[in-house]
């Protein structure tokens, strides 16, 4: 099946950041969010990436415009009619991600594959809401997407050849690298990334070391380009707990137990670059 209209649920980081992607690839873009004011936030994310990209001179003009061109932005979920593929990447919340799969299934067209960009929660599961578990998928983008290769293609129990075919094609064609794993908890990036981010956090909240000691340790010592404090305050601590909850969850192994300052920073709202402190103060 060609793609040629690609619509996209969520207009925040990851969302506006896979239609960036996607407008950039040649591929029309129909980005669906809950309020104008977060359409018009994700189009204007958009389109000052393709600025920069433009003034490094890895864009031209004439293709940031079209790129830009490309992307619908709408709070009208029927926009999503058309569409020969749909992506959610919505907020990382089952109940959430279930609620918009079903409504999804029940306006798509019958041959239209339903990806989720979940980081963590089950493929099966949410699959199982539709009417057409065989064509629904895991499609897990890396932030920021614009500049990471990788695409995590999960496959549900249900997910058919066809489907994941259909994906790896399509992630190929944005210039990603897709990589085919199975529908466990935290799949493979999560499930190996979270527990060293965990374990960071518990040597803070143990007094082993400074926030800023751990990550230096972590880049010179294992030549990580970035340490795990800080990339957990790039990801969101909130977003981190959530991660680690479906891991513990999951798997009932007590080494994926969050640690209890990564609940206490997540109640006191501070979840990092987005709210303005984590274990780092962001201006």
């Amino acid at each position: 099946m060609a793609i040629q209209t690609v619509g996209i649920i969520g207009a925040g980081t990851m969302g506006n950041g896979i239609a960036q992607a996607c407008a950039v690839s040649g591929l029309d873009v129909v980005m669906v969010d809950v309020a104008d004011t977060a359409v018009a936030k994700g189009i204007a994310t958009v389109a000052g990436s393709l600025e920069r990209l433009h003034k490094k001179e890895k864009i031209t003009a004439a293709d940031k415009d079209a790129a830009l061109k490309r992307i619908e932005g709408t709070t009208r979920y029927d926009a999503l009619g058309g569409c020969d593929l749909i992506i959610e990447a919505a907020t990382e919340n089952e109940e959430l991600k279930a609620k918009i799969l079903k409504q999804v299934d029940a306006l798509a067209g019958p041959d239209v594959v339903i990806a989720t960009n979940t980081s963590s929660i089950s493929i099966t599961r949410l699959g199982a809401v539709t009417k057409r578990a065989d064509k629904v998928v895991g499609m897990h983008f890396m932030n920021p997407v614009p500049l990471m290769a990788l695409v995590e293609v999960i496959r549900g129990q249900a997910t058919s050849d066809e489907t994941t075919r259909t994906v790896m094609d399509l992630s190929r064609a944005l210039g990603k690298t897709p990589v085919e794993v199975n529908d466990f908890p935290g799949f493979v990036s999560n499930r190996v990334l979270m527990p060293m981010i965990n374990e960071a956090i518990f040597a803070v909240y143990e007094g082993v070391a400074r926030p800023e000691a751990i990550d230096e340790v972590m880049k010179l010592g294992m030549n990580h380009p970035m340490g795990p404090l800080t990339l957990a305050d790039f990801i969101g601590l909130d977003v981190c707990l959530n991660i680690l909850e479906v891991l513990h969850d999951g798997l009932g192994d007590p080494k994926y137990r969050p640690c209890p300052l990564l609940r206490r920073m997540v109640d006191a709202g501070w979840l990092g670059r987005k709210s303005g402190r984590g274990f780092y103060t962001y201006s």
